[in-house]
């Protein structure tokens, strides 16, 4: 009984190669577009600071004409004067979900991709099957290196853009805290290091 359960896991875990290198490979795409979506963002940041700091020195929604491309907090609380802080977070945490997941994720892939060759490499071994050996490991080995890159890209990405937020939002926050509707005691700035717990939380 045993052995037929390890004999079924092990021709389904054969199974799993062909879809976890194809998400590998997706994944791959998607860090080099989000790589490049990152230094396009750097760009239009460092192009539109002014902007950023004449929107800090008025009041929300009453400079509709600014170009906020590089800032989407920013871009979000002008649009929408409203806005709460606990919706900003939400949009702030939306900006991230993408690399944050990939870079978890890429890892776990690239594990499994150099786990399921082990097999067929192990069973070579016992048959002296010294090719059969070194092609398993080249798969192994070059997919948990894909994954390792992928999350390297995403995990830088994340965290610098994960600072940019965090700027945004203690940024605005004293236009949000100093809304007619909002009591005196509630008009207070949280430091960065506070608004950061929140998202290595998340």
């Amino acid at each position: 009984m045993i052995s037929q359960i390890e004999q079924i896991m092990y021709q389904m875990s054969d199974l799993f190669m062909a879809p976890v290198l194809c998400l590998i490979a997706l994944l791959f795409i998607y860090s080099l577009f989000a790589t490049g979506q990152f230094f396009t963002q750097t760009m239009q940041r460092r192009r539109h600071y002014k902007s950023f700091i004449q929107l800090l020195n008025g009041k929300l929604g009453s400079s509709s004409e600014l170009i906020l491309n590089g800032y989407p907090i920013a871009s979000l609380a002008n649009e929408m004067p409203n806005i709460s802080q606990d919706q900003l977070d939400v949009a702030a945490l939306k900006e991230l979900e993408g690399v944050r997941n990939v870079s978890r994720l890429a890892p776990m892939l690239g594990l499994i991709a150099t786990m399921i060759p082990m097999g067929p490499a192990l069973k070579s071994l016992a048959d002296g099957n010294i090719q059969g050996i070194s092609e398993n490991l080249i798969v192994a080995f070059s997919a948990v290196i894909f994954g390792l890159v992928i999350a390297s890209i995403t995990f830088w990405i994340a965290s610098v853009k994960k600072r940019w937020m965090v700027e945004e939002l203690v940024a605005l926050m004293p236009l949000i805290t100093n809304k007619p509707h909002l009591t005196s005691t509630q008009e207070t700035t949280l430091p960065v290091q506070a608004v950061e717990k929140d998202y290595e939380a998340a």
